[in-house]
């Protein structure tokens, strides 16, 4: 059954952003950038603001840990949009509801508002296919002038819910792990068919992420892809000591 009432939504938001700090705080979490320029949600968005895209599976402890008042977030009108909505705006985060099915002009168009800071969006939400790039994101991109920067997110063995996305929900004490990909650069004015190409090299790019970041998760070392390691991006270290070996860049530690 959907739920309706606001004040039943607003206060099943506080209650779930509660137990997800909890959660949060519990995790052995790390993140790190391969981007030659910085890439950070924390950032101040005046310095350069960036689209976030990561899958929507995985959006729930980078709202956590990344969530800010620099940050604008892309939110399905659907009922468990408008849940997710009172969780994302309990971290400072401002909401934007629509999506390419319902109020997306609207929603584009409240983006698209200067000083609105860096925006955060699941390429493959609200409703799929999974880990499907749409190309909404590109087009933003494309209007806004904003580059994309893919996020991967690992979890170490999470719990996953019978939902469309498998969405992933990590286990107390468990590890998870975070990676800022290169910005990907969409040129102005893009019309439908000059999508396609760059809604590609965001879908290879979020899926490379996000597989260095499962493994990363798994093993507990990263190892970049020889996709990443082929444009030489050097890691930002952070905070452990970074080794290179064979030409595989390695992060010591975790």
């Amino acid at each position: 059954m959907k739920i309706r009432d606001r004040r039943v939504i607003a206060a099943a938001g506080w209650i779930g952003t509660s137990i997800v700090r909890l959660l949060s705080a519990s995790l052995r979490f790390d993140h790190r950038s391969i981007s030659t320029v910085p890439v950070d949600p924390l950032q101040p968005p005046e310095r350069e603001p960036f689209i976030y895209a990561l899958w929507h599976e995985n959006f729930l402890i980078p709202i956590a840990r990344f969530g800010n008042p620099g940050v604008s977030a892309l939110v399905s009108r659907h009922a468990d949009g408008k849940l997710l909505g009172e969780l994302i705006g309990t971290t400072g985060m401002r909401v934007v509801h629509g999506s390419t099915s319902r109020g997306g002009v609207a929603a584009v168009r409240e983006l698209l508002r200067p000083g609105t800071g860096h925006l955060a969006v699941t390429p493959d939400g609200p409703r799929g296919p999974r880990r499907v790039v749409q190309p909404g994101v590109v087009y933003l991109a494309s209007r806004t002038g904003l580059r994309i920067v893919p996020i991967g997110v690992g979890h170490r063995r999470p719990w996953r819910m019978k939902s469309w996305d498998s969405f992933a929900v990590p286990r107390p004490f468990s590890r998870v792990r975070c990676l800022f990909g290169q910005p990907i650069t969409i040129p102005p004015h893009l019309h439908s068919a000059g999508l396609t190409p760059y809604t590609q090299q965001v879908q290879s790019e979020l899926d490379s992420v996000t597989a260095a970041a499962q493994d990363w998760a798994d093993t507990g070392r990263l190892v970049l892809p020889s996709t990443i390691l082929q444009a030489r991006v050097p890691v930002v270290e952070h905070p452990t000591r970074i080794v290179e070996i064979a030409g595989v860049e390695r992060v010591a530690g975790g």
